[in-house]
C-alpha cells in the first residue's frame, strides 16, 4: 500500500457556525425515520401503525451483527411504514410517527449499568449509535474487541475537515465534561493505555478545550496537525498520529487502532449516563442560500424542510441541497428527506456555486495521482472502466479509494474523478462476484 507522501488539498474552510453554540429546534409535526441510517443490514421494525411510541423507545431492532437498532425520537402515534427514496438512489422503509407535542419519555430510559467489557459492548449496541462523524458504521462493532491486549492506540477523530461543518467543534467547546466522561469509559472497559485527539489546527478554541483536558490525564495527547483536507480520513488521519498505514483489506485494530469520532465518544458517555439512546444530532445548517447559517440540534426524522425553516428559509431558491459537506456530501433527492444518524450537516448552494463545470480533456498534469492521500492514479481507473478491464482496476487497488474528492477538486481539466471511480469500484465488485460464482460452478 503506498504511503501518504502527499496529505491532500487546502480547502476553503467556510468555518461560518464555528462560534455558534447549537440551539434546539421546535418538536416537528411529524418525523420520517428510515431503517437504513447505518452501514450494515437494516433494522427490523418493531412496530406498526396505530401504535404510541415515546421518546427513546426502540421502535427497530438491529438486522444483523453489522446493523444498528433505532429508537423514537419523538412521543407520538405511528401513522404508517412507507418506502421513501435516499440519496442513494435506494428506496427504504421507513416509519413515520405523528407528534403529540408531549415529547414523553420512554419508561426503558434510565441509567445504564456496567459490569464488564461484554455489557459496555452490549449497552452501545442497544444505543444505537454509530460512526457520527458522518460515516455511520455501528460504534459497538468496532468495541467489540476480543483480546483487548491488542489495543496499542485510541485514536478520537477531532479532525473535521470538512468545509462548513462545525458539529464536532461544538462538542468539543460545549460538551467536553461528556468527552472526559467517555475517556474514562474507554480507559475503564478498554483498558487503553494511550488516547490521542487528532485535531486540525484551525480548531483554536477546541484545541485550548482538549488541551486542557488532556493536562489531567498523562494517557492522553492532542495531536495538533495541518488543515488540510482529507485529514479525517480514517486511514489518513491514522498514519498522521501514529505513522502507521492499515494495510488493504485490513482494519485499524490490525495496526493496533481503534479510532472514534469525537461526538460519538461523547454520545457514549451521555447514554450511559442517561440511558437516552441515540435521538437527535446536531447538525450544521450552512451554505450561501440559509438565511440564517447555524448549528441546530434536531430529532433524527426531522424532514430537512423543517430544519430550513428554523434557520429562516433560504434568501434565494437552492440549485443543490446536501447531505454533508462539499467534498465527500451527497446531493438530495428533496427536502422532504430526514435527517439521519449520520447527518453531521445540510448544505444549500445557489447554482453559481453548485453547477459542475463543464469537463474537458485530461491534460496528463498528474495532479490528482500526486494529491492523493493513497496516490492512487484515477485516470487509469478511468480507462480501464471505459475499456470495460475490471481486473486491471483490482490490480490498480481501486478499492482503496475513499472517495474523498481531492482528485475531482484538484483537476484543471474538471473531470468527474470521484464519480468515475464509484463507478470503477462497483464494476469491480460485479466483477468479483461473478468470478466466485464461476469458481464455484466449476469446483
Amino acid at each position: 500500500m503506498p504511503l501518504f507522501k502527499l496529505p491532500g488539498v487546502h480547502v476553503p474552510h467556510h468555518k461560518n457556525t464555528a462560534n455558534l453554540k447549537a440551539t434546539k429546534m421546535p418538536i416537528p409535526h411529524e418525523v420520517l425515520i428510515p431503517m437504513s441510517m447505518h452501514i450494515g443490514a437494516p433494522a427490523k421494525p418493531l412496530v406498526q401503525a396505530g401504535d404510541k411510541v415515546k421518546v427513546g423507545q426502540k421502535i427497530a431492532e438491529a438486522g444483523g451483527y453489522i446493523s444498528s437498532p433505532i429508537h423514537a425520537s419523538i412521543s407520538g402515534t405511528v401513522k404508517k411504514m412507507e418506502d421513501i427514496l435516499m440519496s442513494n438512489g435506494n428506496y427504504v422503509p421507513a416509519i413515520l410517527i405523528e407528534s403529540d407535542e408531549k415529547m414523553e419519555v420512554s419508561e426503558s430510559v434510565k441509567p445504564v449499568e456496567l459490569t464488564d467489557q461484554a455489557s459496555f459492548v452490549q449497552a452501545i449496541k442497544e444505543s444505537g449509535i454509530v460512526g457520527l462523524g458522518g460515516a455511520g458504521f455501528p460504534t459497538y462493532v468496532k468495541l467489540d474487541v476480543k483480546d483487548l491486549s491488542k489495543i496499542e492506540e485510541v485514536i478520537i477523530n477531532c479532525a473535521e475537515c470538512e468545509p462548513y461543518i462545525t458539529a464536532d467543534t461544538r462538542t468539543m467547546i460545549d460538551n467536553i465534561d461528556d468527552v472526559e466522561k467517555g475517556v474514562q469509559l474507554l480507559k475503564q472497559y478498554l483498558q487503553a493505555k494511550k488516547i490521542i485527539f487528532g485535531i486540525e489546527n484551525n480548531k483554536k478554541e477546541a484545541i485550548a478545550s482538549l488541551q486542557t483536558l488532556a493536562q489531567k490525564d498523562d494517557t492522553l495527547s492532542v495531536h495538533i496537525l495541518p488543515a488540510i483536507y482529507p485529514q479525517g480520513g480514517e486511514k489518513v488521519l491514522i498514519y498522521h498520529s501514529t505513522k502507521k498505514v492499515v494495510p488493504e483489506g485490513k482494519l485499524p485494530l490490525d495496526v493496533g487502532v481503534v479510532i472514534l469520532n469525537i461526538t460519538t465518544l461523547a454520545m457514549i458517555a451521555k447514554y450511559i449516563e442517561t440511558g437516552m439512546p441515540l435521538v437527535e444530532k446536531v447538525v450544521t445548517v450552512d451554505g450561501s442560500c440559509v438565511a440564517k447559517p447555524q448549528n441546530v440540534i434536531v430529532p433524527i426524522g426531522t424532514k430537512l424542510k423543517e430544519v430550513f425553516a428554523y434557520c429562516e428559509g433560504f434568501k434565494t431558491s437552492p440549485y443543490k441541497v446536501m447531505y454533508g459537506g462539499p467534498m465527500m456530501g451527497i446531493a438530495v433527492p428533496n427536502l422532504d428527506v430526514p435527517i439521519l444518524k449520520s447527518t453531521n450537516a445540510i448544505l444549500a448552494f445557489n447554482e453559481k456555486e453548485a453547477h459542475l463545470p463543464e469537463p474537458s480533456a485530461c491534460i496528463k498534469c498528474g495532479r490528482c495521482i500526486n494529491h492523493c492521500p493513497l496516490h492512487l492514479n484515477p485516470p487509469a481507473f478511468a480507462k480501464a472502466l471505459e475499456l470495460d478491464q475490471p481486473e486491471e482496476l483490482e490490480k490498480l487497488k481501486v478499492n482503496l479509494c475513499m472517495e474523498c474528492g481531492v482528485c475531482s477538486f484538484i483537476c484543471p481539466a474538471k473531470r468527474p474523478l470521484v464519480q468515475n471511480n464509484r463507478l470503477a469500484k462497483a464494476e469491480l465488485r460485479r466483477y468479483i462476484t461473478k468470478k466466485k460464482e464461476e469458481e464455484k460452478e466449476n469446483e
